[in-house]
C-alpha cells in the first residue's frame, strides 16, 4: 500500500488579500498585454504602409495607429508622454511622406 503525496486539509483554505492581490495583477497583467500588443501592431502596419508609398492606405493605417495608441493611453497602459511621442513620431512619417 502506497502512501498520498499531499493529505488534504481539513476544511476550504480562506483567500488572503494577497492571494486576491496577485490574482487581480496577472488579470491586470493579461489585459495590459492584449491593448499593448494591438497597438504595436497597429504602429508597425501604418508604417509598414507609409513605407509602401500608398498614401490612402498610408493615411487608414495611420488613423488605426492613433486611435490604438489613443485607448492605450487613456486606459493607463501606456504614460502620456510616451503616447504623445509614438504619435509625433508617426505623424512625422506620414507628413514626410505626403509632403515628398
Amino acid at each position: 500500500m502506497t502512501a498520498p503525496a499531499k493529505q488534504k486539509a481539513k476544511g476550504k483554505k480562506k483567500l488572503t488579500s494577497a492571494e486576491k492581490a496577485l490574482k487581480q495583477s496577472r488579470a491586470r497583467a493579461m489585459r495590459n498585454k492584449s491593448i499593448r500588443s494591438r497597438t504595436k501592431t497597429a504602429i508597425s502596419k501604418a508604417r509598414a504602409a507609409i513605407g509602401s508609398g500608398n498614401p490612402q492606405e498610408s493615411l487608414a493605417a495611420a488613423k488605426e495607429a492613433f486611435k490604438a495608441v489613443g485607448k492605450a493611453r487613456s486606459k493607463g497602459v501606456l504614460h502620456r508622454r510616451a503616447a504623445a511621442r509614438k504619435e509625433s513620431r508617426l505623424a512625422k512619417l506620414l507628413a514626410k511622406l505626403t509632403a515628398g
